[in-house]
């Protein structure tokens, strides 16, 4: 699978006009339960995603070893690790994951969240 994205055309976007992607895995490993992604602009340095979870779904113990990612929580509620650091997320809640660091997270409610990826990955595979 690459890595690498195609540049999105244009200066915006509406997530209304992107078609979303469920994900079968992330880095590899299955998420438990349903997220979905919008792939909202790509260009030579980021890559911004719009990103919903389903209350239950955990997505587990991973690590991106070629990007950084920051995410912001729009709405819901989350119980995130990264590294040695446990916190819940709530709406306007930010946070970072560094090149190398695991990290795992849960859904406590539905969520729509905010992620940036620089550089651009893609790091998840759809489902059929």
């Amino acid at each position: 699978m690459s890595r690498m994205m195609e540049k999105t055309p244009g200066y915006h976007s509406h997530s209304r006009d992107v078609t979303p992607e469920k994900l079968a895995s992330v880095e590899g490993v299955a998420p438990r339960g349903e997220v979905e992604v919008r792939v909202m602009h790509v260009t030579d340095a980021l890559l911004i995603l719009e990103v919903k979870r389903k209350a239950g779904l955990v997505d587990p113990l991973h690590r991106h070893d070629d990007h950084e990612s920051a995410g912001y929580l729009i709405s819901g509620r989350m119980r995130v690790i990264i590294g040695d650091e446990e916190f819940i997320a709530e709406p306007g809640t930010s946070w970072i994951h560094p090149v190398g660091v695991d990290h795992y997270s849960e859904a406590l409610e539905d969520c729509v969240q905010i992620e940036i990826k620089s550089p651009p990955r893609k790091t998840w595979e759809v489902r059929p």
